[in-house]
């Protein structure tokens, strides 16, 4: 299968970077929003300081609440604003961590890379190939970790593409929830699923669907994962 061309996504994410704060659920300005993803963030992932890897990283956001948690983030984005913005945002806060400007979908982390978890918001609808993408996050996972997923469906099939020229996006407008399910089933199981109806998680109440998906490989693919970076060691080095 031919790579698609990222180039037009990328140049829409380039010119939503500076307004992208604005959506109360992006910029977390809110003391009240931000305090609900603080929470969320502490039930989904690991209680110690892990490794996490937040694929669509954006402006930064969860990434600073990661590191503020004491967890060590890395962060992927596929435009170079929104990179730009998330360095600066955790630069202001004396804070500092990996970014990595790539497809989220097939992650420009080093070869042999293990994450504790892989946190995923709201990207799948923009993947040409989310079912692939699924997998290769998978694959990141050390022995024990998990992929979380926090997902939706907002708009109805058939709707144009977001951005001019994008490839044929599957999932484009997002995933419902047994979708989703569906397509993790043959690699992973789903060890978590909620729905996400909070106001205080967007800034204001929600009648679409919006959820989390956690789920782990199976037993068996994770034997067949390479060894794990050893312990300490920074994954993307």
């Amino acid at each position: 299968m031919p790579t698609p061309d990222l180039a037009p996504i990328s140049t829409f994410w380039d010119s939503s970077a500076d307004a992208f704060d604005q959506e109360p659920d992006h910029g977390l300005r809110s003391p009240q929003v931000r305090a609900a993803w603080w929470l969320r963030l502490t039930q989904w992932l690991p209680s110690g300081a892990s490794d996490i890897l937040d694929l669509g990283c954006g402006t930064g956001s969860l990434m600073l609440l990661l590191a503020q948690q004491g967890h060590r983030p890395t962060g992927v984005d596929l435009s170079p604003r929104m990179i730009d913005q998330a360095a600066r945002k955790l630069g202001e806060a004396g804070l500092s961590a990996p970014l990595l400007l790539g497809d989220a979908g097939d992650p420009p982390v080093a070869a042999g890379a293990r994450f504790d978890a892989v946190l995923v918001r709201h990207l799948l609808w923009t993947l040409p190939a989310p079912e692939e993408a699924l997998r290769r996050w998978l694959a990141l996972l050390r022995p024990g970790g998990r992929l979380v997923l926090v997902e939706g469906r907002w708009t109805a099939p058939g709707d144009p593409p977001y951005a001019a020229a994008a490839p044929p996006l599957p999932w484009l407008g997002g995933v419902p929830a047994e979708r989703l399910t569906a397509a993790l089933a043959p690699m992973a199981r789903v060890v978590h699923h909620e729905r996400l109806t909070d106001p205080a998680l967007w800034g204001r109440p929600v009648t679409d669907e919006r959820y989390v998906l956690i789920a782990r490989p199976s037993p068996e693919q994770e034997q067949q994962q390479e060894r794990p970076v050893a312990p300490g060691a920074s994954p993307a080095a």
